[in-house]
């Protein structure tokens, strides 16, 4: 596994995540994000809702490590941001399948960006209250997709749900000995990682690669962004992908395929599945739902030269 602490960035995470969290209130998105109107597709059983948990914002050097300045500079300003950084959504797929009522992932809540943790806020304009929610499936345990575990006093912001993480993530995340066998840019991860999972340890399922959680609703092995992280191909007429951050931009990795994320743990790892995702999405019209895409993040990847298109739904 490549080590995080040679990604090449000119700070570290903590430094990184300290610079995207004061940055955050220089950005606004439109009000689409915060969910007054929402996005809804029918695919086969499945009924799904895209809700915005708002957005987070990045710093340059974690979206584009790999890209020189005059790269950046266009980029950055097509998301909406600046020299420093920009702002990514956050899309979490409601999803309706006979009486389950499924969140994939569930957001910040009060442990990542002030710009974030809008999910339970925007569920209520649906007349959706946490205890409605029957199951949480996480792609990954970093904390803009599992921050809401919990509510500030430790207690479960969505008491009646069955929670699925994948075998790997939660081995990873939960070793008791996460200091001596992680570099130091991963620890807060993993305190996050573990305040999560460990909330949730008897009613955790864990999942692994080729499963079904629900009849249709397949795991797909996306590892690289994190060692476990999954994603989830939904049955109907073809396939429907909700890819978590497999492929974190529906701008920069569509266009630039062969870049890395500065927050991948196995950066390597994660180039080839996300080269591996596009190709087959575009070989296979297949429909995408990405996590930090703009929202609603639903489309197709478009074969453009050796690189892609997003083309929205």
């Amino acid at each position: 596994m490549s080590n995080p602490d040679d990604l090449g960035l000119r700070a570290t995470r903590r430094e990184l995540l300290a610079g995207a969290l004061a940055g955050a209130a220089a950005f606004s998105l439109p009000r689409a994000t915060y969910a007054a109107d929402f996005h809804r597709v029918t695919h086969g059983a499945f009924d799904i809702t895209v809700v915005s948990d708002g957005f987070i914002t990045l710093p340059a050097e974690v979206l584009l490590p790999d890209a020189t300045p005059e790269e950046r500079q266009p980029i950055l300003a097509r998301l909406g941001g600046d020299a420093t950084g920009a702002p990514v959504q956050a899309n979490i797929p409601l999803i309706r399948h006979g009486n389950d009522l499924i969140l994939i992932d569930n957001g910040s809540g009060m442990n990542f960006q002030p710009s974030a943790g809008k999910l339970a806020a925007n569920l209520k304009t649906l007349d959706i209250e946490p205890e409605a929610i029957t199951k949480v499936i996480f792609t990954h345990a970093h904390p803009d997709h599992s921050g809401a575990t919990t509510t500030a006093d430790g207690k479960l912001l969505y008491p009646n749900a069955q929670y699925f993480v994948s075998e790997t993530e939660w081995n990873f995340w939960t070793d008791k000995d996460y200091e001596t066998h992680m570099p130091s840019a991963l620890h807060g991860f993993a305190r996050g990682a573990q305040r999560d999972l460990f909330a949730v340890k008897d009613r955790l399922t864990l999942v692994k690669a080729g499963q079904e959680i629900l009849p249709g609703m397949q795991v797909i092995e996306t590892s690289g962004h994190t060692p476990g992280h999954i994603s989830f191909e939904l049955a109907g007429d073809g396939s429907l992908l909700i890819t978590g951050d497999a492929c974190t931009n529906d701008v920069i990795f569509f266009e630039h395929p062969g870049w890395h994320f500065g927050f991948d743990t196995d950066p390597e790892t994660a180039l080839k599945n996300r080269r591996m995702l596009l190709d087959r999405a575009a070989s296979e019209k297949i429909k995408l739902l990405g996590y930090h895409w703009s929202y609603p993040g639903v489309g197709y990847a478009e074969r453009r030269d050796s690189a892609y298109r997003f083309v929205k739904v």
